[in-house]
């Protein structure tokens, strides 16, 4: 009928979409309409702010790091926390972009992903390289990749070491992962990542590396794991802050007892104020009264105990049995050398690598990165083996 309008053009109308699309098939504008609605019920915006703060807190110490490995200024600024989609997300960002996604092994369970501008990483892995940050032309490659990777394990470690201290438990994670992502390759993000295909919680920054870099990066959580973020951090804040009050509670009568205003000749007006209120004025700078000095104090001198020279008890061995099943790992350590980058981008199938080590020269053994022994090499059925010949004391 004419002048009559279609369920789809209604259904365009009533989510905002531009009817100009619709010439491009009502099958694409269905399911960009159904890809753009997000309840917004899932996170309240108590929950926002929390995850807010605990992002903010631990970029914070991710942007520390990486100004150590650029050695340029870095600035990170406050987040700004939404729940999205696939849909909207690729509507958004600068495409392609790379997707670094870590793991969380211990503490936490779940994941998440840092999502950064591909010529970002470009400028990153330059200036980590000792670079000016202007080598920026080329293809992203395996290189920019691992070294990324590098730069994010380091930040969001210390990320985690921020964690652990707001939420009281220990965290670890995983070596990243990071890959190039054109986003237009993909209808869903359930390819990369399974919680991507639904709504989940994105927290976006604006990072500034110098002159260099003026971008927004994002970080995006699953909504079951920004809600056990949550709980997490809001148990943990609940437990330290009933200690505290509770102190707080018995000290204040007895500070306030030796104030009084007639013995100690303070001013009227001054004597409402109170035992708080000289305390406050205090925190504040204001000038406070001069108070004379008490009378009869018991003083006795300080009494310490006696230290003797025998360390027999704390020689004990009766408790070496709780750490004998940690788990330490022993490198075997051929040789070593230094290459530049040039030589090390020249490196093909065949090309032979002389390390510092003579022939026949006993190799080195370390344990946790230390070194602990000497030893040669010996076979052992199908397998390389080391036979310790000396022990580093």
């Amino acid at each position: 009928m004419d002048g009559m309008l279609s369920q789809d053009e209604i259904n365009a109308l009533l989510n905002g979409m531009d009817l100009s699309e619709e010439d491009g098939g009502g099958e694409s504008s269905a399911s960009g309409a159904s890809a753009a609605v997000i309840d917004e019920s899932l996170l309240s915006e108590v929950e926002k702010d929390a995850i807010g703060e605990i992002a903010n807190i631990s970029m914070g110490s991710s942007a520390t790091t990486l100004y150590s490995l650029v050695n340029r200024k870095v600035n990170i600024t406050t987040p700004r926390v939404t729940l999205s989609n696939w849909s909207n997300m690729t509507g958004d960002y600068e495409k392609p972009c790379v997707f670094i996604q870590i793991r969380y092994t211990s503490g936490l369970e779940g994941s998440n992903i840092l999502v950064l501008k591909e010529h970002d990483v470009k400028i990153i892995t330059d200036l980590m390289m000792g670079g000016d940050g202007t080598n920026t032309d080329g293809e992203l490659g395996e290189m920019h990749l691992s070294a990324i990777s590098e730069a994010m394990n380091q930040m969001m470690g210390s990320a985690a070491t921020s964690l652990s201290t707001m939420l009281g438990t220990m965290i670890d994670i995983s070596p990243p992962d990071a890959s190039l992502v054109d986003l237009n390759a993909f209808k869903s993000g359930g390819d990369i990542a399974s919680f991507l295909d639904g709504a989940f919680v994105k927290i976006s920054f604006r990072m500034q590396i110098g002159d260099l870099v003026d971008s927004i990066i994002m970080q995006l959580y699953p909504v079951d794991f920004a809600k056990t973020l949550y709980e997490t951090f809001i148990n943990n804040q609940m437990e330290n802050s009933q200690p505290a009050s509770a102190s707080v509670s018995v000290s204040e009568p007895q500070q306030i007892q030796n104030i009084s205003p007639q013995t100690q000749n303070i001013p009227p007006q001054m004597a409402a104020i109170g035992g708080n209120g000289m305390q406050q004025m205090a925190m504040m700078g204001m000038p406070q009264v001069a108070m004379p000095q008490m009378q009869n104090m018991n003083v006795q001198p300080a009494q310490f105990q006696n230290f003797t020279t025998d360390y027999s008890g704390l020689q004990s061995n009766e408790n070496i049995g709780l750490i004998m099943d940690v788990p330490l790992e022993v490198t075997v350590e051929l040789g070593r050398t230094s290459k530049s980058i040039s030589e090390i981008l020249d490196f093909a199938p065949g090309t032979i690598i002389e390390l510092d080590k003579i022939a026949g020269e006993p190799i080195d053994v370390l344990v946790n990165g230390k070194f602990v022994a000497k030893g040669e090499v010996v076979v052992i059925e199908e397998s390389f083996g080391i036979r310790v010949t000396e022990i580093i004391k």
